[in-house]
């Protein structure tokens, strides 16, 4: 059942008529904070867009529009005898290195996390030359599911050299893998990544709650300490439905 309509009011809203920025993108820009920030959560109802529209002193159609751009993203759906619910939030993350963990919690989204597995076992050829230790080798394997207010966002693999930290489950499942390191004395110092995407495995769409053939994002990284150690390879999924890489780019001089 959808959850009661969110009062506007409360939300803050207003519009600068004096902005450059046209009314719709504003109100827009408002909602789209408010899901991100939990205030509109996922299943409850926006509200009368006439009521909106008065209180906010715009006309209909923007408030529409505004409404259609958040649609069109995802975040809300129009339902037929119901009105405008608020879908979900799109977890948006900056390519810096940083833990999917503590982004989600700086952004108070509740993470969580269940271990799916936590063995050492021996460094295949892609592992053992990312960690650069011998193929064959020790090294430990943990793979998770991390979610955001209890729904899964990613499935996170990782391989790091035996006795660097220690991996017992109760701890994976209590706090972030790069928090631990930080804990242990590990200053992480960089990173070598690479983005791309592909269609989920059946065993993929079952453990992050996603349709058959569903697009998945994907990323790999290799994470070195300030002595230029690796200490981490991940080859992590992470649903595009609910999730994004964010990139800032710079010109040339």
């Amino acid at each position: 059942m959808p959850r009661p309509a969110a009062d506007s009011a409360a939300l803050g809203l207003g519009v600068d008529r004096t902005s450059p920025v046209p009314l719709y993108h504003q109100l827009a820009r408002q909602l789209e904070a408010a899901i991100e920030q939990g205030r509109l959560a996922p299943g409850s109802l926006l509200g009368n867009e006439l009521e909106l529209a008065a209180r906010l002193g715009l006309s209909r159609p923007t408030v529409r529009q505004a409404i259609q751009s958040l649609v069109d993203k995802g975040l809300m759906v129009r339902r037929r005898g119901v009105g405008t619910q608020i879908v979900h939030s799109r977890i948006r993350r900056p390519l810096e290195l940083s833990s999917l963990y503590d982004d989600l919690e700086n952004a108070g989204r509740a993470p969580a996390t269940r271990v799916l597995r936590n063995t050492v076992e021996p460094a295949t050829p892609g592992v053992a030359s990312a960690l650069g230790v011998e193929e064959g080798s020790d090294v430990h394997r943990v793979e998770r599911v991390r979610y955001a207010h209890d729904e899964p966002v990613a499935l996170l693999r990782n391989h790091l050299p035996p006795g660097l930290l220690d991996l017992r489950t109760e701890r994976l499942e209590a706090t972030g893998l790069y928090r631990m390191m930080r804990a242990s004395g590990i200053t992480l110092h960089s990173a070598r990544q690479s983005v791309g995407a592909r269609a989920a495995t059946e065993e993929e769409c079952g453990l992050l709650a996603e349709p058959a053939g569903a697009p998945l994002l994907t990323m790999e990284r290799t994470t070195f300490d300030d002595g230029g150690r690796a200490v981490e390879f991940g080859s992590h999924v992470y649903r595009a439905s609910r999730y994004t890489f964010e990139f800032q780019l710079l010109a040339r001089p």
